[in-house]
């Protein structure tokens, strides 16, 4: 199941480690976090490192100095800008470089090489509540959909092999290639929405992308009681598209206080919020097991 939101701020990491809480409590799973640009779903998890992983996001372009002839065709035909003077001869940018290989091919003295660059890390991580597999992609690197795909793919074959009964996912926020990497193959994805203006647009936005990937969607409302006029428009707009809401969770200004302890809400919180959290589970659950049937 992938825990999804159109925008950053909406709770969904919250609200996907109160769901990984509930769900361990009878059945074993396996957590990743998508979110490789800022993942911050261990914050909450405590987690022990078992594994670290270098992620080769892509090639660059190095010049051997001393075969360099000083000609200038790499310059010629960068069209990234990466090339630049140095001393007698050139040296490549990294940054700017991205990986395209037409200095190589038009380098009259073969003085090019490219090389693997490393991206960023991915991990595997021991928590309270089963095995994590999350990553950090490096400032200004690309190619955040080639290890969401990496995360999820360790994360299947630690369930596999450990015979976990479900694989809860927080992606990112957004519609960018990293959603589309966490949508491909989930079962089920949980949208969670706030009861906002760029709430309802951004709703619309994330149902056309699993609509569009085929994955089978259901709606949670976060803070829905700061706007219920606007709780009710969400609602009729998932009535409309046939998509199930599953809940309205409350606000509670003592979610914080778990954010701060490094707690799920669920662990420490007691109410109607920690209520509203385990139906929504008990309702996600019932949609897993019927999929896995399926």
């Amino acid at each position: 199941m992938a825990v999804l939101s159109g925008k950053g701020g909406t709770g969904k990491t919250t609200v996907a480690a109160a769901l990984a809480h509930l769900a361990s409590r009878e059945s074993r799973i396996v957590m990743a976090d998508a979110d490789v640009d800022a993942a911050n779903l261990e914050l909450l998890l405590s987690p022990t490192r078992l594994e670290t992983h270098e992620f080769v996001g892509g090639r660059v372009a190095v010049i051997d100095g001393e075969a360099c002839t000083d000609c200038g065709m790499c310059q010629a035909v960068c069209r990234f800008g990466a090339v630049m003077p140095a001393g007698e001869g050139f040296q490549i940018d990294p940054i700017a470089c991205e990986g395209c290989s037409a200095c190589l091919y038009r380098c009259p003295a073969q003085a090019i090489r490219m090389e693997d660059q490393v991206a960023g890390s991915w991990f595997v991580s021991g928590t309270r509540f089963g095995p994590l597999v999350h990553a950090h992609l490096l400032a200004a690197q690309e190619n955040s959909g080639k290890l969401v795909t990496a995360v999820k793919q360790r994360a299947r074959e630690l369930a596999q092999e450990e015979g976990r009964d479900y694989l809860i996912v927080d992606g990112p926020p957004g519609m960018g290639c990293a959603v589309i990497a966490t949508c491909s193959g989930a079962g089920l994805a949980l949208l969670v929405t706030e009861p906002t203006v760029a709430g309802v647009h951004d709703l619309e936005r994330i149902l056309a992308t699993t609509s569009h990937f085929g994955v089978r969607s259901l709606v949670a409302i976060n803070k829905w009681d700061l706007n219920p006029s606007r709780a009710d428009e969400i609602e009729r707009l998932c009535n409309l598209r046939g998509v199930p809401v599953v809940g309205r969770i409350p606000f509670d200004s003592s979610v914080t206080a778990s954010m701060v302890r490094g707690l799920a809400v669920t662990e420490q919180l007691e109410g109607h919020l920690r209520d509203e959290l385990a139906r929504i589970w008990e309702k996600l659950r019932t949609e897993l097991d019927d999929s896995k049937q399926e």
